[in-house]
C-alpha cells in the first residue's frame, strides 16, 4: 500500500523496465496486490492525477504486452505542503488507497508546524489520513508522546517494513518498535524505491515487534 513503482516520475522506479523487475520481486515475496503511490511534492515532484495516471498507463501498456497482469493500482503519497492545501481549498479531489483514504507524509528536515491544523482539515474535507513512515521523522524520537496525540486526531500509522531491519538506522528501529508496543501501528508497507531496498526485503527478519504487530495486533492492509 506503499511503493514507488511508477516509471519516471519521481524518486523511485527510473523506467518501466525496473518498474516490471521491482514488481516481479515482490511477487517472488508473495505480493499480489499492489497500491502504487508515486510523491506529490509541490516543488520536487509536482506530480498530479494527470502525471501519475499517464506513467500508470505507460507500465500497464508494457506489462500487457508481456502478458503479465498483477493487480496493480495507483494512489499518490501526499508531502503535506502548499499543493494539499490548495487542493483541499480549491475542493480537488485527492488521490486515496481506498474511499477518502489518503496517504500523507511530511518533511524529514524539520518538525511542521502546522500539522495538527492540515490534519483536522483534511478531516473536515472527509479524508481519512493514514500518516507515512511515522518513525522514520527524527524529530520525534524524543517527543514520543507527539505520536499519540496524532493518533488521538483520528489519523493513522503506516510503518515501513525495513524500519523493523534497522536499515534506516537504530533510532528509526527504536521507534518503529516503540510504536508496535503502542498499539498504534494500523499498516505496513514497503516503502519501495528501488532494487537496494527490494534486496533488504528479502533478508527481512521477522523480528519480535514485526510478530507481535502482525500476529497479536494485526494490520489493517487487507482492508484497502
Amino acid at each position: 500500500m506503499h511503493s514507488h513503482l511508477l516509471p519516471g516520475i519521481d524518486d523511485g522506479s527510473p523506467d518501466v523496465e525496473t518498474s516490471i523487475r521491482l514488481i516481479k520481486g515482490l511477487e517472488d515475496l508473495g505480493y499480489k496486490q499492489f497500491i502504487t503511490t508515486p510523491h506529490a511534492m509541490e516543488d520536487l515532484y509536482p506530480n498530479n492525477r494527470g502525471t501519475i495516471q499517464a506513467a500508470y498507463d505507460t507500465l500497464k501498456d508494457e506489462l500487457k504486452a508481456q502478458k503479465k497482469f498483477p493487480r496493480i493500482r495507483f494512489a499518490a503519497e501526499y508531502l503535506l505542503d502548499g499543493n494539499v492545501e490548495s487542493l483541499l481549498e480549491k475542493k480537488e479531489p485527492m488521490l486515496t488507497l481506498k474511499d477518502k483514504i489518503v496517504l500523507v507524509e511530511i518533511s524529514f528536515a524539520s518538525q511542521p508546524i502546522y500539522l495538527k491544523e492540515i490534519l483536522f482539515n483534511l478531516q473536515m474535507n472527509g479524508y481519512q489520513p493514514i500518516f507515512a513512515h511515522p518513525e522514520r521523522y527524527s524529530f520525534y524520537h524524543h517527543q514520543p508522546s507527539y505520536y499519540a496525540e496524532i493518533k488521538a486526531m483520528g489519523c493513522l500509522f503506516q510503518s515501513n517494513l525495513l524500519s523493523f531491519s534497522g536499515y534506516y538506522g537504530g533510532s528509526v528501529k527504536q521507534a518503529a518498535e516503540y510504536l508496535v508496543n503502542q498499539g498504534l501501528t494500523d499498516y505496513l508497507g514497503t516503502d519501495l524505491h528501488h532494487d537496494r531496498h527490494l534486496e533488504n526485503l528479502r533478508e527481512l527478519p521477522f523480528t519480535p515487534a514485526l510478530a507481535k504487530l502482525i500476529d497479536e495486533q494485526g494490520v489493517l492492509n487487507h482492508l484497502l
